[in-house]
């Protein structure tokens, strides 16, 4: 598939605005503002602060990376070119797992909206006592999930298409359900009562920003960097779509935690005994019915289609491409990258997801809050790359041309693969321990694959990639060893458990940096015994900007 600028698909600078944000505006702004306050009370409104921060640090490394080797699907590829196939495959196994199960996410919120409906039948579709999908539920968000599916089948162009005219739409619901609700009577002191600002304490709100789909909302930057590869001008593109998405997404979660904390009803907010206490099922719609505004809830149970729909193009689009990478770098069958001749689709990279959101549907998914964290852990994983990729590139090719640079990379770097693996922390014991487990189920499938191919020198084939086993041991130990606060078992005192963290991320950094160095300078990113070429980038006199085909 090769991506140069006269095959691209040519996706303009709006329409990959307009994919970010798109997918940052999913099920997010429907489920997240409720979960948050649920957790951490106002306080919720620093959670997406945090959160935005450390999302935007991690988009401005890969906007780097992803500028100078605008690969489609890239973000399952940077782990390859920074040091060699087994940590390619880790790390593309990972973002895979994380976008793929963005997919069945987008639908199970859709059907718990419908709860919203008068209809007997649509309230059947949620237990009200544990707010989990009941069997006809998983059956209606499975007939959503290949519904949305079937919506990116035939072409990027037709993604582009549907994404910008439903950004558009949704973009302006939850804009229009802020102003009704703060129309309808905003009451300040519920900033206050309950247990003040943050009744549950500032290790909630650092909870928040995992569990309770902080992350998960701001995760659609990923569609950017896996398509930008398909823009006009990635290198002009990539940056100014991140940026853009990033601040209007932000200033709109702001908008709709304040509007949702500053209107629930303050006898409501009492007698549920505080914001633990408010558990709404579909919380926006919930709570417009509750301040009689019918045509709100209308809106909002319109909403509901419309942004996990919009969401899920761009979804689709990405974990296809996730797919095709790994499959082009030998570690899943060829046949998944095979593309329709005419519509320019990875169709075997879809139907293989699809039975993956399927599979998710039937076992942990019953519920967007359960599934939310398990998802938001597993996102934290795959972007840990980045800024590691940004640091081994900028000391093993000083003269790559860069269209975007980091700034002050030397310090932001390790700062935000830091953040990064505090975030992860933060996810709670014992989701951190199953998203650590499901990325190193890749490690033995890397080892059968490569002996298989014929590798017989396995060792230094895996020697820059052990960092990244001992990081996720390291952390899944002291998840479940830390503060009761993150769900550990309290061996380890709240306080140190974070400074551990903190004190040893940067370590594990520059051990990873060095590998990288290590593996590029033994050749290890060049080519492997799969037969599968990485590409150095050569630079087009149209735009001076490195191209690479895959």
């Amino acid at each position: 598939m090769d991506m140069s600028a006269g095959e691209r698909k040519g996706l303009s600078l709006f329409a990959l605005i307009m994919i970010g944000i798109g997918s940052i505006f999913g099920s997010g702004w429907l489920f997240g503002a409720g979960a948050a306050a649920q957790v951490a009370g106002p306080a919720a409104l620093v959670a997406w602060v945090i959160g935005a921060v450390f999302i935007g640090m991690i988009a401005m490394s890969y906007a780097e990376v992803g500028s100078a080797y605008p690969i489609p699907g890239g973000m399952a590829r940077y782990g390859h070119l920074s040091h060699g196939p087994v940590l390619g495959f880790l790390t593309g196994w990972a973002v895979w797992i994380a976008v793929a199960s963005l997919i069945p996410i987008e639908s199970i919120a859709a059907t718990q909206y419908m709860t919203s409906w008068s209809f007997d039948w649509a309230k059947g579709l949620v237990d009200p006592a544990t707010h989990q999908l009941t069997l006809s539920g998983i059956c209606t968000a499975l007939a959503l999930t290949v519904a949305l599916w079937l919506t990116c089948y035939w072409s990027v162009q037709l993604l582009a298409r549907a994404n910008t005219v439903l950004t558009l739409v949704k973009f302006a619901i939850p804009v229009l359900a802020v102003l009704a609700l703060i129309g309808s009577g905003f009451h300040t002191s519920n900033f206050t009562s309950q247990g003040g600002f943050a009744p549950y304490g500032w290790p909630a709100v650092l909870t928040a920003v995992t569990t309770c789909g902080v992350i998960f909302a701001f995760n659609g930057f990923q569609a950017v960097v896996n398509l930008g590869g398909a823009a006009r001008n990635p290198g002009r593109a990539i940056p100014i779509a991140l940026v853009g998405a990033l601040a209007l997404g932000l200033v709109i979660y702001l908008a709709l935690q304040t509007a949702y904390l500053g209107s629930v009803p303050p006898e409501q907010l009492q007698r549920a005994g505080g914001w633990q206490g408010v558990n709404l099922s579909s919380p926006f719609a919930d709570l417009a019915k509750l301040l009689m505004l019918h045509w709100v809830v209308t809106l909002l149970q319109f909403g509901a289609f419309i942004s996990p729909a919009g969401s899920n193009i761009a979804n689709v689009a990405s974990a296809a491409y996730m797919v095709t990478n790994l499959a082009e770098t030998g570690f899943f069958p060829r046949k998944l990258a095979a593309v329709h001749p005419r519509y320019g689709t990875a169709r075997p990279a879809m139907w293989l997801n699809l039975g993956f959101s399927v599979l998710l549907l039937l076992t942990v998914g019953r519920s967007w809050q359960a599934l939310a964290g398990v998802v938001s852990a597993a996102m934290v994983i795959s972007y840990l790359i980045g800024p590691i990729a940004v640091g081994v590139l900028r000391r093993t090719e000083p003269e790559l041309p860069r269209p975007f640079r980091l700034p002050a990379a030397g310090f932001l770097c390790p700062l935000t693969f830091t953040f990064a693996a505090c975030a992860l922390y933060w996810s709670k014991w014992p989701d951190t321990g199953k998203v650590a487990v499901l990325t190193l189920v890749s490690v033995p499938i890397a080892a059968l694959v490569l002996r298989r191919k014929g590798e017989t020198r396995l060792a230094r084939q895996f020697a820059p990639a052990w960092w990244m086993v001992l990081f996720l041991v390291w952390m899944a130990a002291l998840s479940a060893l830390g503060s009761p606060d993150f769900g550990g078992r309290g061996i380890i005192p709240g306080g140190l458990d974070i400074a551990l963290v903190a004190l040893s991320a940067p370590a594990f950094y520059f051990w990873a940096v060095r590998a990288g160095v290590g593996a590029r300078t033994a050749g290890l990113t060049g080519s492997f015994s799969t037969g599968v070429s990485v590409p150095q980038p050569t630079v087009t006199p149209e735009d001076q900007r490195p191209m690479a085909s895959v």
